[in-house]
């Protein structure tokens, strides 16, 4: 159940929103660096598997046998399906792209959610928002410089991976008012290591460096965290209470791409994440007011 909607609880939910945002990032350096030695289908599993273990150990023990029995499995494998295409787009994208310029893309989910909800849900949106959405896309262009020299068509799996990111909210919002945070990462964790098993067996090759493993451990250990935490805030607050919190990770990616890689990010990529985060900003503001209208 979700907790009652007080400002004390939006303040729990938006510090662990912020607090999942900073995983994601360390995670995604993580995968980064990896990216450039070891082969992809490796890092996704090894992802998935060392948070499975760290989910067993941490969460198996304080949950009920009862809390898996009252998940709906098909909701829950659809789900690990998603974090898997997301994560083996994300790492692709990762391995040419500065942090920063696939994190601007990224930021176009809460875009794609509201043509999602025009064309599929049938929700009417007013002039405003279709204004938004299509300076949101121009802002995504912006980044991509389809013609200029910083285009690189990894940049497709960023946009693929925030379309199924849109999707995955949206399915998560669904599911966080009666599942467990401890039933689902169990789920988003597991599964996937078992999936993808059979695909990374034949394609094993083992670290020789030790700060490869510990590369490993630390994109099992901010990927658990990061999921779990966000699980949690939205059993605080609404989504669109938190959503507008997200973006702080930008400010992460460019620190941490220029603290490991060096990479400073391009106007372009600056100048179209001002404009994407200010429309999807403007999105979320939009909602929120909708949100309130309909529960006054």
């Amino acid at each position: 159940m979700l907790h009652a909607d007080t400002p004390s609880k939006r303040r729990t939910g938006i510090l662990l929103g912020s607090l999942a945002t900073i995983s994601f990032a360390v995670l995604d350096t993580a995968g980064k660096w990896l990216s450039t030695h070891i082969p992809l289908i490796e890092i996704v599993w090894l992802r998935f598997a060392i948070a499975a273990v760290i989910a067993l150990i941490v969460v198996l023990p304080k949950t009920q046998m009862q809390e898996f029995r009252n998940e709906t499995f098909k909701i829950q494998f659809i789900r690990a399906l998603m974090m898997i295409a997301m994560t083996v787009l994300n790492f692709a994208g990762l391995k040419y792209l500065q942090l920063a310029q696939a994190n601007a893309i990224l930021f176009s989910s809460p875009i794609i959610i509201a043509l999602i909800s025009s064309v599929f849900l049938k929700e009417k949106l007013s002039i405003n928002i279709w204004i938004a959405i299509l300076s949101g896309f121009f802002g995504v262009l912006v980044i991509l410089d389809p013609f200029g020299t910083s285009f690189h068509p990894a940049m497709f799996f960023i946009l693929g991976h925030a379309t199924i990111f849109a999707l995955f909210n949206l399915l998560t919002r669904k599911m966080a008012a009666s599942s467990s945070p401890d039933v689902t990462i169990v789920y988003s964790t597991v599964l996937p290591t078992i999936i993808l098993l059979p695909i990374v067996i034949p394609q094993w090759q083992t670290p020789t460096e030790w700060v490869d493993f510990v590369i490993f451990f630390i994109t099992g250990l901010f990927g658990f965290f990061g999921h779990y935490l966000l699980a949690n805030a939205y059993r605080f607050a609404k989504p669109t209470t938190i959503s507008p919190f997200f973006y702080q990770q930008i400010l992460y990616m460019i620190f941490l791409g220029w603290l490991i890689f060096g990479q400073i990010p391009q106007m372009n990529v600056l100048f179209g994440a001002v404009i994407v985060v200010s429309c999807g900003l403007y999105l979320l503001f939009k909602e929120n007011g909708r949100d309130k209208n309909e529960t006054s």
